[in-house]
This record gives structure tokens, sequence and C-alpha cells, in this order.
């Protein structure tokens, strides 16, 4: 990868007017209830906007929308879930920008083509992931910032550790670009989920994580972590203190943008007409401030696309990125 070269880059126009239901000829699937796939578990920040979404979407067209939660496979098992349900807009699912551009190249077989058998509704949310460390390892090391981390883990070459939750995750990823763009060799430790990981890094067994910001605020907080860097270009409104990768441009850093976004996405072969229903639906819940602000704690920032083909245009121009990335990481997946 050219270390003066963005990896990712999201750009968005925030909507800003109130919430009112769009005019719609029909109701979706003769006005049955929706299903919104949430291919996490429950409780995480994906399973918590999901089901923010649930709510606001079955107010703006009045019909009930139910969160199923299908976790597995980094999101693989819920978005073939998707692929193979009903192509009547009956079923829509909170799809990843990883399972959307990276996974064809993570994995050595794939159930389903995430361009071809899923259909684009609207991009909801885009966000970083957060760098932290064991607060007690980072006052031993002499870490007090992200720079003081990449100038000892060059001079003890394998010994820092990050945990993530399992190989070929935006966290994976996220080290894999700061290891080649630094000649940094910090060591990727995958573990099956962040739970475990953050237990361990708690204990001290392991010295990182680029993770979600719920999970790990509360303990940046409550000063068993500390937060040295996002993995976006720019820092978040939240976190002022916390540097982005354009701060850490003498490190090589300064292209890098990472950011992981999500999409309401429907099963491949849905009508055009139910996509843009869809579509206007899913940027009236974001135009209102008051979910907005409900991401904020989750590290998102609202993210919507005009129509269903900017976003499956957007999915094409960005699967050579998230390609590059696998490629650094080395990540193969069965």
């Amino acid at each position: 990868m050219p270390g003066r070269r963005s990896l990712l880059a999201a750009g968005a126009t925030l909507l800003a007017s109130p919430l009112s239901a769009p005019a719609l000829a029909q109701p979706i699937a003769g006005g049955r209830p929706l299903r919104l796939i949430v291919p996490f578990p429950p409780g995480g920040a994906v399973d918590i906007l999901g089901r923010l979404i649930a709510e606001r979407l079955g107010a703006v067209l009045g019909q009930t929308v139910v969160v199923e939660n299908r976790g597995g496979a980094g999101g693989n098992i819920g978005a073939d879930a998707l692929a193979k349900s009903a192509a009547d807009g009956s079923t829509i699912g909170l799809i990843s920008a990883t399972t959307l551009c990276a996974a064809p190249f993570l994995y050595k077989s794939m159930a389903f083509d995430p361009q071809r058998d899923l259909a684009p509704i609207s991009n909801i949310s885009t966000g970083p992931v957060l760098c932290v460390v064991n607060a007690e390892t980072a006052a031993k090391r002499g870490w007090t910032d992200f720079a003081t981390l990449i100038a000892w883990s060059k001079a003890h070459p394998d010994t820092v550790t990050m945990g993530s939750s399992g190989t070929g995750t935006t966290s994976h990823l996220t080290i894999s670009a700061v290891n080649q763009a630094t000649g940094a060799r910090i060591t990727h430790v995958p573990y099956r989920g962040g739970g475990p990981a953050i237990s361990d890094l708690v204990a001290g067994t392991i010295d990182m994580m680029f993770d979600v910001m719920p999970a790990l605020m509360p303990h940046v907080e409550a000063g068993r972590f500390k937060a040295l860097a996002v993995s976006s270009a720019e820092r978040l409104p939240f976190l002022p203190d916390v540097p982005g990768m354009r701060d850490l441009a003498p490190l090589g850093l300064g292209d890098v943008d990472i950011q992981s976004w999500n999409a309401v996405m429907a099963a491949g072969g849905t009508p055009a007409p139910i996509l843009r229903q869809l579509n206007e639906a899913v940027r009236k819940i974001a135009e209102d401030p008051a979910f907005v602000e409900r991401l904020r704690p989750l590290g998102y920032r609202v993210l919507t696309t005009p129509t269903p083909e900017a976003l499956a245009e957007r999915i094409r121009a960005e699967t050579p990125r998230w390609k590059q990335l696998v490629e650094i990481s080395g990540a193969k997946l069965d």
C-alpha cells in the first residue's frame, strides 16, 4: 500500500429537517410487519443502531419493524439470511462495509455474493474505531501518546500485542494498515468476539485494541484504558483531545482514513420502487436531530445516500480499497 494514499474516505451530507412520513403510494409487503436483520448479537453498537432504526422506520412507514439478530461469521450469517429472503421489501438488513466490500476477499468461499444478492437502499451511519491501551502498561512503558507507542513497538518488534474481535474485522485491518504505514510490528491477537479481548486488555494480558466506542469508553472513563487515536482522518467532536490519523502525519498516517459504515440493504431482486420507498424512509429518520444525537455515543455519525443507485456506486467504488486492506493484513478465512 502506498504510504501517501488514502485507504478509505467517507463523505456525507448531514440532512436536517423535521421527521415526517414520506408520501408512499402503497404499504410495503402489503402492510405486514417488516423484519430488520441485525447480523450481530444483541447489546453491541450495531444492535443498538438497528433498534433505533427499527423504531423510527416503523413510525415513518406506518408499519411495525421487528429486529432479528442473526450473528456469526463477522456479519455474513445475517447477510446470507437477508440474501435468501423474499425480494419484496418485507426483510431488510443492517449490513456493514466489511461484509459488502471486504468479505469477498477475506473468505475462500461465500454462500452469497454481496453485490449480486443484496440490493442497496441507503447508507445510514459511519464511524471509526478507537485505539486504547492498558493504562498501567502505558505508564510503565512511557506510552504518553500514539507516537510513543509506535516508537516503543519499533524498538521492541513483535512485543506489543493488539486484541481484536476476530480476523478480518475493521480492527484487524486497521492495525495492519498502521503497521504498514509506520514500520511498526504490533502483533495482532484475534479473539472470538470483542468481550474476551476487552477482558484481557483490562487484565493486561494484551496491550492495546482498536475497537468500537461503546465497548471501550466506559473503561477509558474509569481510567483503566488510555485513548490514543481514532482511525478516521479527523478527530471526533466528543473526543477532542484524541488525535485522528491526519494529526499523525509525521508517523506516515496522514492519508489513512478507515471508517466502517453501515447500510440498510434488501434482498437482491427487490423491485426498484420498493427500494426507493425504503430509501426515502431511511433518509427521513436520518433527518431527525434526536436520532443524530443518539448515534454520537456509539461513535457514529449519520450518513445517507440520496438514491439506492448512489449506494450501489459507493460499494463498487470502495471495494478496491477494502481489498487492499485485506491484502495488507494477509487475512484469509474459510
